[in-house]
């Protein structure tokens, strides 16, 4: 743990710990003084009552350095602490405060010294000792040292704990605003997918019906009107579809989405696209009903098929091929002769192959488009059929 790892202390919480770092040197500095006076006669002497207290002072001004320069800090407030009993507090609190770092050998260095200076402060203050080995006389000053190694040591975990709690909640905060940011894209996507389903189709069958009005002056008053009552109806039922998908946006979470089309719908979607004026064929071999997510896939193929043939081969035959059963693939076909009428194409967003392909990837299955040699156009798909698929999701 570093320096900038512990967190910065204000003016009141700094007065605070030099404050109990000189109340821990007072009993040191009295003891001192109460055995000089016995065994002196006259009193504890000058040093203890003046010089003491200015090396104590001098200790507890550098004390604040103590974080930018713990080592240094450290070191020099336990020298000094041999000339002044008083000093001892800070003396600890240096020591203490370089242990939250966890640096064991610059650590045990200072503590070192610390005991060392214990041994020359007989020679500032000639008193009687312990009587005994060394180890006996080295006890005190290596019990207080160890203690406040201990204390600052703990303090250090501490702080490694709290700041690993904090970068844990701070990741998962980062991850689950990207999480969130994800969900958007993907929920931008999957409704711009719908639209784009739900749209092209129709305003296609709208442009090429418009398109017709506008190059056929041969047309019957009675086909007039047809063509004019398919715009009006497909124009209709493109705000209704938009409205459906738009109408998501600003439910409630509880409100059940609009139903979604399945492979029941794909003759409705046929029948539409005739009544356009498209000449449309189909062909279904399938046995069973596949699950709702495989018929839906099959449905937007279909309408995709048939988008991208009024948009860019009007007034083509269009065949659609469907064929498959549980336990295998169902195989769809949407192939187009070349183009007769000569209306204008609307523009295209390029999106609908990509968002199909993305729908039959989704679902396991494998997509192929290309022109065919009659200058027609051929999409087909394979989607797995699991056998035993229940119909419902």
């Amino acid at each position: 743990m570093n320096a900038e790892a512990a967190p910065r202390l204000g003016g009141w919480q700094q007065a605070g710990r030099l404050a109990a770092a000189a109340a821990l040197g007072v009993p040191f500095w009295l003891s001192t003084g109460v055995l000089l006076a016995r065994e002196q006669g006259t009193g504890p002497g000058s040093w203890w009552e003046f010089g003491d207290p200015l090396v104590a002072l001098g200790c507890l001004a550098v004390l604040p350095l103590r974080r930018r320069f713990p080592l240094a800090v450290a070191m020099a407030v336990a020298l000094a602490s041999a000339a002044s009993a008083l000093s001892s507090g800070a003396a600890l609190l240096a020591l203490g405060s370089m242990a939250t770092r966890r640096w064991p050998v610059e650590l045990g260095v200072v503590v070192l010294a610390y005991v060392t200076s214990s041994q020359i402060a007989l020679v500032f203050y000639p008193v009687a000792g312990p009587t005994g080995p060394l180890w006996l006389r080295l006890a005190l000053p290596a019990l207080t040292a160890g203690i406040a190694v201990a204390v600052g040591a703990a303090v250090g975990a501490r702080r490694a704990e709290v700041r690993s709690l904090r970068e844990r909640a701070e990741s998962a905060e980062r991850e689950q605003l990207a999480r969130a940011a994800q969900a958007r894209a993907l929920e931008r996507n999957r409704i711009a997918r719908e639209m784009h389903d739900v749209l092209a189709h129709r305003i296609s069958l709208v442009a090429m019906q418009a398109g017709v009005l506008d190059h056929r002056s041969d047309l019957t008053a009675e086909q007039h009107r047809m063509l004019v009552r398919g715009i009006a109806d497909s124009s209709h039922q493109a705000l209704e579809e938009l409205r459906d998908v738009l109408g998501v946006l600003r439910a409630d979470p509880d409100r059940p989405e609009p139903p979604q089309p399945s492979f029941d719908h794909l003759p409705e979607l046929v029948t539409d696209a005739r009544a356009s004026g498209m000449d449309v064929t189909l062909d279904t071999t399938v046995t069973g009903r596949p699950s709702d997510t495989v018929g839906r896939t099959c449905y937007r193929i279909v309408q995709e098929g048939l988008t991208n043939a009024a948009k860019h081969a009007p007034g083509a035959a269009v065949d659609i091929t469907v064929e498959g059963k549980p336990g295998g693939e169902l195989r769809v076909a949407v192939r187009n002769s070349p183009a007769t009428a000569g209306t204008t194409r609307p523009p295209s967003s390029g999106f609908g192959l990509l968002g199909i392909a993305e729908r039959i990837a989704l679902a396991g299955g494998e997509l192929d488009h290309h022109p065919t040699p009659d200058d027609g156009y051929v999409l087909t798909a394979c989607l797995p059929w699991p056998p035993g698929t229940p119909t419902k999701e």
